[in-house]
């Protein structure tokens, strides 16, 4: 087995080997990762956090020893807060990019290492070391607010509706799997919207189909989702209703508690 990390604010995973497939998802600075095969200049990868695979271009991660990624693995798990930053040291060659949700291997006191390099940053932070509450998990979830609809994202620059539920729980301490129709597998059903609280993950689709849509439950009436861009809607019994258009766009399929 042969491991990695993406030290690009974001990279590109799809879903075959090459520049013209399709993105699934993409890779955030601080991600680590297995490298399970190879074709040409194309990686075979699986997320360690969510056990998600696809193909990355050789270029864009940096491989890594056994021993290197472990201690990385044990590190606790610090997110920047930032919307997007740069941060240099002296003995680095590039300075290092990377966006809301990156994670900083080792941080402490406003620094943190990665392969022998230590880098200044002053952004703010926030840390899994205690369960967040449901008013941090929507603060996580407004930092995302305005960032528009992308097919795979995960970023501020661009993200999917399971993607920014996974990135906010995340944070929050939470590991999710990247889809919908998994994440739909965890937490605790909850029967009906006025039993919903702050933070409840709300599930959509069609009554005989697969979940197809997900976001998070704020308060009465109201939940922030990615669809066309990250924002809130109303909801209620039947689903999310777009007050500009005056129809449901998502119908109300299941509500799962994970807090």
């Amino acid at each position: 087995m042969e491991y990695g990390i993406s030290l690009q604010a974001l990279v590109p995973v799809r879903i075959q080997p090459g520049d013209r497939e399709e993105m699934t998802n993409q890779l955030l600075f601080g991600d680590l990762i297995f490298i399970k095969g190879q074709v040409k200049d194309w990686l075979l990868i699986q997320t360690v956090d969510d056990e998600y695979e696809g193909w990355v271009d050789r270029k864009q991660v940096v491989s890594l020893g056994k021993d290197e990624f472990t201690e990385l693995v044990k590190e606790e798990n610090y997110y920047s807060l930032e919307l997007a930053s740069q941060v240099k040291t002296e003995h680095a060659e590039n300075p290092l990019i990377f966006t809301l949700g990156a994670r900083l291997p080792g941080y402490s006191g406003g620094h943190f290492r990665i392969i022998g390099h230590e880098y200044i940053f002053e952004g703010k932070t926030c840390s899994t070391r205690e369960p967040a509450s449901a008013e941090q998990i929507l603060f996580y979830a407004q930092k995302y607010a305005g960032a528009a609809y992308l097919w795979g994202g995960r970023s501020p620059f661009g993200i999917d509706c399971s993607g920014f539920v996974q990135m906010v729980f995340k944070m929050g301490g939470i590991l999710l799997p990247r889809d919908s129709s998994q994440q739909v597998e965890k937490g605790e059903t909850v029967n009906f919207i006025h039993e919903a609280r702050p933070g409840d993950l709300v599930f959509f689709g069609e009554n005989d189909g697969d979940i197809t849509h997900v976001g998070i439950f704020i308060e009465e009436g109201k939940i922030i989702h990615a669809s066309g861009d990250v924002h809130i809607d109303t909801i209620d019994h039947q689903g999310i209703f777009n007050e500009s258009t005056k129809q449901y766009t998502h119908h109300l399929r299941t509500i799962k508690r994970l807090l």
